[in-house]
């Protein structure tokens, strides 16, 4: 029995200028799911609204590992998960759930990214959730919401308490599950999904040294968005995008076929 992939054509004449250059994004946030080490066999998502096509979103073909995603093999779906275009590759029913139902309740969002770590479930599994105890959490506790447990996220019924939990927020922690995040781009939606792993990263290390531990103050926290704007020289997730490509280029290969 074969485990070859099945050939995928090239969509790249077939789509829009815009489209394509928001499947290479999105293929390189894949692969750097992958390389960071936060993928869960091909159990989360990534999705990404296609450009210029209201109603249409790029999400992951389920089955294939996040380190084979390419741009062409990205399935574009409508509101209802249905493939807009051929796939050998069905689309996660929970995955475009969550997905939908955020892309529907936050127009402005481009991309949501959702991930199942383990730090990132250790620290949803906690009572208080994320802590102040580092400067990654600074940058995140202003716009951080949390959703209660339900289940495999598979029923529509979930749909407005996820939307109404998430409100106008860029973090979201799914308790006992995994986190979300959005971004107008797939350079911040992933910039936000880096700071928040590695803020329960941090958490999850420090609770285990056993000590006690120190919280930074209400006062800091609430000035770090404007502290974030600085250390970024005004250019956000723009100022590590690049480097992060080319790292994928030298590490990570074949994303943009």
């Amino acid at each position: 029995m074969s485990h070859a992939l099945p050939p995928l054509p090239d969509l790249r004449p077939q789509v829009s200028a815009a489209e394509w250059q928001a499947r290479v994004d999105l293929a390189a946030a894949y692969r750097l799911i992958a390389l960071f080490g936060w993928d869960d066999l091909v159990y989360t998502h990534l999705s990404m609204r296609v450009p210029d096509a209201p109603g249409q979103f790029l999400i992951n073909p389920y089955g294939l590992f996040f380190e084979e995603i390419t741009a062409s093999s990205l399935v574009k779906v409508d509101h209802a998960g249905r493939p807009l275009q051929d796939s050998p590759f069905p689309v996660n029913p929970a995955g475009f759930v969550i997905h939908s139902t955020v892309h529907e309740a936050r127009p402005e969002v481009a991309c949501v990214m959702h991930t199942h770590t383990p730090h990132g479930v250790a620290v949803a599994a906690q009572a208080e959730g994320l802590l102040p105890l580092s400067q990654q959490s600074g940058f995140i506790l202003n716009a951080l919401a949390y959703h209660d447990y339900e289940g495999v996220a598979l029923r529509d019924a979930e749909r407005p308490r996820l939307a109404a939990d998430l409100g106008g927020a860029m973090w979201m922690i799914l308790r006992n599950h995994g986190l979300l995040t959005v971004g107008r781009s797939v350079p911040e939606a992933f910039q936000n999904l880096y700071l928040l792993e590695m803020a329960c990263r941090i958490q999850v290390l420090a609770q285990s040294g056993g000590a006690a531990l120190t919280r930074v103050g209400r006062p800091i926290i609430e000035d770090m968005p404007a502290q974030a704007r600085e250390v970024s020289v005004g250019q956000g997730a723009g100022l590590v995008w690049p480097a992060l490509r080319r790292r994928l280029d030298r590490q990570l290969p074949g994303y943009e076929a």
